[in-house]
This record gives structure tokens, C-alpha cells and sequence, in this order.
């Protein structure tokens, strides 16, 4: 069943989460492109700032205060919707957090509160969502916030990753009934790499020094455009960052080497030992987080944006551009290895014997280096 979605500017879009963060950034810029909003959050305060200050700018939109773990508060995240605008066309599932702590350490109840609000969040929505187009019977967008740890674990985040593996497992199994029945429901799954909000902050976290990531970031706007891309057009999945596809795909292909560089990687990427942990006072994982913040405390490579997700907004354009890479290449490699072997002919015209053997030399040296640099440049890409 091929679904069409309405433009952004002919929307309602419901965002959870959206005091901070990506769902913060996901709300501008959606009233920006002229949809309504229904901002959802448990802070209070913050969601009737931004309410305000898209209304300042001549957009519309409403503030309702939700814990996503209670499924009445995100039944009357709908209701609300529909009150004030008639209906939603789409429904973005943003609200979560994370806990720093191994696996021994974190509490049975820490781990439950965060499922509640991570996992059952998303099930409580996206049930909401879909009861609420199958009813009206016109086609309407469910776009669930995943990410790179759904895909592939990682030490001292266990519950965080487990309740997005479950996140995955859910959206794919929905998505698949969805589309056997024939529902008017395009589900979209966003694999988000790391991304500079105040996700550490927000974090409930067992270690006595700052949690951080530190590596490449990518900023809030990456998720926020591919989120908005696929309510306006249906996708299975977006990946925000090449760092989420190429690290996915590694794991995929090579399990027990990602285990080993997880494992290396994970103190000195998650943790800033300069700094004494915040996080007992904005931990946001049993009362609200601080409000209208887009970027959190991160250190590493910033990017600018995300040129993969460019590439999947685009992607005959994207795959065409990679062919002609790739084209390019493989001639710019044949034209030094006929450079080589002519050189190598002129220098030694009475070795005729070892004249082939040069050259095949030459040229097994010259296809690996071909072959690095079209890797380097389809991860770089990616």
C-alpha cells in the first residue's frame, strides 16, 4: 500500500520530549516549516515558553504536560490534539534518557523507571498513533526515536541499550502488521549516533566523574531534519551520522571485534574524568529535566550536519554521485599504474623479464590503494 503523507505545512505533529533537546530542536523547526504543534514533556514551565514563543512567531501550537511512562498522560497527549486542532497527522515518539552504570550496579527500580519512560513510552504512543489514523482512515506518520545503541550494545549504558533494542524489536514488528492489514500508517525508525543535547546531563549516572561523549557529534538539527523528512515522507529507517551505518554495519559483519573496540572505547568515550558528575542534581530520571536547552556539555569532533541523512533524503542522487566516486577512482588509479609501468619500462628497456613482474607488483600495491581510498570515502559519505 503506497501511503502519501501531507506536507509539513498542512500538519499537526505531536512531539514528545519536547522540552529539550531533539525534541525541542524537532518542534522549531517543524513550526518553522508551518505545521502545528502539540509539545508533550513532563516540564511544565518550559513546554508553555516554547508554546509561546512559536505563537510569537506566528505559529500554533499547544503545551501538555505528560509523563510518557503512564499511558492515561499519553492518551491525553491525543485527546488535547484533537480538542484544539480536530486530529494529528504525525506522531513523533522523542521523550527518553539514559543511565551510566554497569550492569551489577544499577538498581531493579532505576532500570524499570527508565523502561518505563524509554520503552513503554513508545509502545503507549504508538499505539495512541495508530488507533487514532485507523480510525479517521487517512494516512498519518509514526516516527519512533531509536538509535546506534538499539543496534549495537555497549558497556555501562545495559539499560538504556536494552530498552532501545526493545524500541527496534517493537517499531519493526508493528510496522510489518501494520503493512499486512494495509493501515494508512507510514512507521519510521530513527537510528540516531551521538548527538549534542543534554542527554548526559538528564542521565541518571553511577560514576563519581561527568559523563560525556566524547568522539563525533553530530547536532540536534541532523535527527530534527531526517524526523521531518520522514513525516512528510514515508521511510523505513534514517540514520543520522555515517558514524550510526558504518559502526551498525561493522558490528553486523565483524560482532566480536566491535565487542573488543566497545570495550576500549567506552571509559575514555563516556566519561570525563576532569569533571565531577552533575548528575545528582539534573538527573531527570524520577522528576523533569531542565527545559528549552537544545546542546548539552560534550567535547570532541563537532560536525555540522549530517551528510548522510542528506543522502537518504536524496538517494538516486546520493547513489549516483557515489557511482561517479567511484568511477573517478578506479580511473584516477588506472592512469597511475600506466604512469608506473611506462616509467618502469623507460628506466630498465633491456630487463624484459622483470619488467612484468614490476608492473604486477605495481599494480597489486596500486588496487589497494585504490581500494582504501574508495572505503575512506564511502565511510565518509556514510
Amino acid at each position: 500500500m503506497k501511503i502519501a503523507l501531507k506536507p509539513l505545512d498542512q500538519q499537526t505533529i505531536v512531539v514528545t520530549g519536547a522540552s529539550s533537546g531533539i525534541g525541542l530542536v524537532t518542534a522549531r523547526m517543524a513550526a518553522e516549516a508551518g505545521a502545528k504543534l502539540v509539545l508533550a514533556a513532563r516540564n511544565e514551565e518550559a513546554l508553555q515558553q516554547l508554546a509561546e514563543e512559536i505563537r510569537a512567531q506566528g505559529g500554533q501550537a499547544i503545551a501538555v504536560r505528560a509523563d510518557v511512562g503512564i499511558e492515561e498522560d499519553v492518551r491525553h497527549i491525543a485527546e488535547a490534539a484533537i480538542a484544539e486542532f480536530g486530529s494529528f497527522d504525525t506522531w513523533v515518539n522523542n521523550a527518553g534518557l539514559s543511565i551510566f552504570g554497569r550492569c551489577d550496579q544499577v538498581t531493579i527500580e532505576d532500570q524499570r523507571r527508565m523502561f518505563d519512560t524509554v520503552y513503554w513510552g513508545v509502545v503507549y504512543g504508538s499505539r495512541t498513533a495508530v488507533e487514532h489514523f485507523k480510525q479517521r482512515g487517512t494516512p498519518g506518520a509514526l516516527i519512533n526515536i531509536g538509535s546506534f545503541f538499539g543496534d549495537r550494545a555497549t558497556p555501562v549504558q545495559s539499560t538504556y541499550c536494552a530498552a532501545k533494542h526493545a524500541v527496534h524489536g517493537w517499531t519493526d514488528a508493528l510496522r510489518m502488521e501494520l503493512e499486512m492489514e494495509k493501515a494508512p500508517v507510514s512507521v519510521t525508525l530513527v537510528h540516531p549516533g551521538r548527538i549534542d543535547t543534554p542527554y548526559n546531563e538528564h542521565a541518571q549516572s553511577y560514576y563519581e566523574h561527568q559523563v560525556a561523549h566524547r568522539g563525533m557529534v553530530y547536532p540536534p538539527h541532523t535527527v530534527a531534519e531526517a524526523i521531518l523528512f520522514a513525516a512528510a515522507h514515508p521511510k523505513r529507517d534514517m540514520y543520522v551520522g555515517g558514524q550510526a551505518k558504518v559502526l551498525k554495519m561493522l558490528g553486523d559483519v565483524a560482532p566480536r571485534f566491535m565487542d573488543k573496540l566497545m570495550e576500549v572505547i567506552t571509559d575514555p568515550g563516556q566519561v570525563d574524568p576532569a569533571r565531577l558528575s552533575v548528575n545528582p542534581q539534573t538527573s531527570a530520571l524520577y522528576k523533569a529535566g531542565y527545559g528549552l536547552k537544545e546542546n548539552g556539555s560534550h567535547q570532541g569532533w563537532f560536525r555540522s550536519g549530517s551528510i548522510y541523512v542528506k543522502m537518504q533524503k536524496h538517494p538516486v542522487l546520493a547513489a549516483a554521485v557515489v557511482a561517479g566516486l567511484g568511477l573517478a577512482l578506479n580511473a584516477a588509479s588506472k592512469a597511475r599504474k600506466s604512469q608506473k609501468t611506462t616509467a618502469g619500462n623507460a628506466a630498465a628497456p633491456t630487463n624484459e623479464a622483470a619488467a612484468p613482474a614490476a608492473s604486477a607488483a605495481s599494480d597489486g600495491q596500486t588496487d589497494a590503494g585504490a581500494d582504501e581510498v574508495i572505503i575512506l570515502t564511502e565511510i565518509e559519505v556514510y
